[in-house]
């Protein structure tokens, strides 16, 4: 399998190489050349896989229709090292609840920071440690996060052999326990950045120094954010894990609501789509940063400045520019990649907007690839999570609480069950779940008291020379 780049760059390159690598040279998103089919003997053995073998059975075998350049032994020795019941609670790994008729949880926050990202970024690091231990090499990993990447990533890379993370985030702007899980790691390889900004300007700086190639190769910076195929690649796994937990035969259809901002989690959901799980809707569920929604709803992609940014309280979700709606695009125009580039690379930088309302490609977004969208705000986030734990004595987070909302106005046919894709666990954001339900949510006993232990972070100004003199610093 080989892998091209959304702007249509001619290098193709293998697995490994884009592991390290994040974005492609042109600025563009690494995408494989076709997407492997599933066809019904195929979706039947990974039905089986799940159900006789587990998670990481199912991981190692759609992982490996994608990646040809790591021996299959290794490929499956990685699964199961990284897919385990003592990592993530329960060997289910992503067991499904059923709140009401038709709507059901998947639970892909049972790893050790208690969010979604735990699910590829456990995985990532083990396969950066193995591929850099194969090549005898280091890594440097530059990443952005607004709230759950970033510990995801420093839990996942923390005294990992020959990996660095240097992790930016938005000064202030995530929950006190979203902070307190990122600096109070005293690892000497994890690094903390907190900018003075939104996460917009974290990501623009992590963009701005994968694009200066020459930095890049000096200082081998790589990525752990969802720009990272593999990290996106090891998304789509769960999606077929929900599918067949919900189905008892091939010939019956999902739907998925997921609550996005980047689009890296719900992009996963359209490469499961495009391989042939049967899919019905893919809903895009925002909060009050609707950037997706009013694309999907009108085919305007308009960015918003750092002032346009609301913070809210579900703040992962507080991005006005999806970095992994490229991949999306391509799909949508064909795989144009000098398109692609024409939106992304001119019509962005000049004009901060494009339009495709006109083109008859926009109506293939939600006819041909299922897509769907909606928004959730505050007053909606604190209706919802009462809702749900008066009458189901469930406790979710905000952003699970925005995907919920969105999930029963879209829900169609009851006969297709729709799959809400939890985010994170309540003690994340329990402020708000404090606002909603009159008292704190349950907070896992290896996480009491983390708010007052000693922080390790440097706050900066949003300035791309300033984070690379840094690296520079902290790389002698």
């Amino acid at each position: 399998m080989l892998y091209l780049s959304t702007r249509g760059h001619p290098d193709r390159k293998h697995f490994c190489d884009i592991l390290l690598e994040g974005l492609a040279p042109d600025g563009g998103l690494y995408l494989p050349e076709h997407y492997p089919q599933i066809d019904d003997a195929a979706l039947t053995r990974l039905r089986k896989a799940y159900h006789e073998q587990g998670y990481a059975e199912l991981a190692f075998q759609i992982l490996s229709l994608y990646i040809d350049d790591i021996p299959a032994a290794d490929l499956r020795a990685l699964c199961a090292k990284t897919y385990t019941a003592e990592v993530f609670g329960t060997g289910e790994i992503v067991p499904l609840r059923h709140l009401e008729d038709g709507l059901w949880l998947e639970a892909l926050s049972n790893g050790p920071t208690l969010a979604f990202k735990d699910m590829a970024m456990q995985l990532l690091g083990n396969l950066f440690e193995y591929e850099l231990k194969r090549r005898g090499e280091q890594l440097n990993i530059l990443g952005a996060t607004s709230g759950d990447t970033g510990s995801a990533a420093e839990y996942a890379m923390r005294g990992k052999e020959g990996v660095r993370v240097f992790m930016t985030s938005p000064h202030g702007r995530m929950s006190a326990f979203q902070q307190a899980q990122m600096f109070s790691l005293q690892d000497e390889n994890i690094h903390n950045i907190a900018i003075e900004g939104v996460f917009d300007d974290c990501q623009d700086i992590v963009k701005a120094v994968s694009n200066d190639l020459e930095f890049k190769r000096k200082y081998k910076i790589g990525t752990v954010n969802s720009i990272n195929w593999a990290r996106l690649l090891a998304q789509v796994v769960y999606y077929f894990a929900g599918y067949v937990q919900a189905t008892e035969t091939n010939d019956q259809k999902v739907s998925f609501t997921v609550p996005s901002g980047n689009f890296g989690n719900i992009c996963a959901g359209h490469v499961a789509r495009m391989m042939g799980l049967p899919i019905a809707k893919l809903v895009v569920a925002t909060n009050e940063n609707d950037v997706l929604d009013e694309f999907f709803r009108t085919g305007v992609y308009r960015v918003r400045s750092s002032a346009d940014t609301h913070e809210t309280s579900s703040p992962s979700m507080d991005i006005s520019k999806a970095s992994n709606f490229e991949r999306f695009i391509f799909d949508l125009l064909g795989r144009n990649g000098q398109r692609t580039k024409a939106l992304f690379s001119a019509a962005l930088q000049t004009y901060g907007r494009f339009d495709l309302s006109a083109d008859p490609l926009f109506a293939d977004a939600a006819a041909k690839y299922g897509f769907e969208s909606g928004k959730s705000t505050h007053a909606d986030r604190l209706a919802t999570i009462r809702d749900t734990y008066n009458r189901f004595g469930v406790t979710i987070d905000t952003h699970t609480a925005d995907g919920v909302k969105v999930a029963r106005e879209h829900r169609g046919n009851p006969a297709v069950p729709m799959i809400v894709l939890e985010t994170a666990l309540p003690i994340k954001f329990a402020e708000t779940i404090e606002e909603a339900l009159g008292h704190a949510p349950e907070r896992p006993e290896k996480f009491a008291g983390i708010e007052a232990l000693p922080k390790r972070v440097q706050v900066m100004p949003a300035d791309v020379l300033l984070v690379k003199a840094y690296i520079e610093r902290h790389c002698q």
